[in-house]
C-alpha cells in the first residue's frame, strides 16, 4: 500500500495557485464564509460518516459562524476549534475522517488568521479524494481527483468573490 499523505504538498501546482490568486483578492470575511460553507457541505459529512456521535468538527464550524455574527468572542471560539483539531489527532486510524477534520479545523481557524483558509484546499481536497477513490490509490490518481475538487472549490470561491474588493486579506504564505 502506498504511503498515506496527510495533505496536498505541491504549493506550485496550478490547481492550488489558481485558488491562491483569488484568495489574495478577497477579504477575510469572504474567505471565512467560503471555507466554512464548503467545509460544512462537503467535509463535515465525511467526518460524520465515521464519527456520527462526535460533534467537535460541527461545533467548530458553528463557533466560526457565531464569531462572524458577533455571538461569541475569539477566545471562546478558539477553544471550540481546538477541540476539532483534537478530534483530528484522535482519528489517526481513519485517513478520510482525519483529513476531513483537519480541513474543518483549519477552515474554522480562518477566523483567527485568513491564511488558514488554505487548509480547506490542502487537506479538504485530499480528504474528498481519499473518500472517492480510496487510500490505496496511487498518489497520481489521488492528486488528479483532488485537483478536480480544487476546481470545485475555486468555483465556490468565485461565486462569492467580491469584485475589486477594497480590503483584501493580508496573506503572508511563508512558503
Amino acid at each position: 500500500m502506498p504511503k498515506v499523505r496527510k495533505m496536498l504538498n505541491d504549493w506550485n501546482a496550478p490547481y492550488i495557485q489558481s485558488i491562491v490568486k483569488v484568495m489574495e483578492t478577497q477579504s477575510k470575511k469572504t474567505l471565512i464564509q467560503w471555507v466554512v460553507d464548503y467545509a460544512e457541505e462537503y467535509l463535515l459529512p465525511l467526518w460524520q460518516k465515521y464519527y456520527p456521535l462526535d460533534p467537535r468538527p460541527q461545533n467548530s464550524l458553528k463557533a466560526a459562524r457565531n464569531w462572524m455574527t458577533g455571538k461569541c468572542k475569539l477566545p471562546e471560539a478558539k477553544k471550540i476549534i481546538l477541540e476539532c483539531h483534537a478530534a483530528a489527532r484522535e482519528s489517526e486510524s481513519n485517513t478520510v475522517a482525519q483529513t476531513s477534520a483537519r480541513a474543518i479545523g483549519q477552515s474554522a481557524s480562518t477566523i483567527h488568521s485568513a491564511k488558514h483558509a488554505i487548509g480547506l484546499v490542502l487537506y479538504g481536497a485530499l480528504a474528498i479524494a481519499y473518500d472517492k477513490i480510496g487510500i490505496a490509490a496511487s498518489w497520481e490518481e489521488l492528486e488528479k481527483c483532488a485537483a478536480k475538487e480544487c476546481e470545485l472549490m475555486l468555483q465556490a470561491l468565485q461565486l462569492i468573490a467580491v469584485k475589486n474588493e477594497p480590503n483584501p486579506a493580508k496573506l503572508d504564505w511563508n512558503c
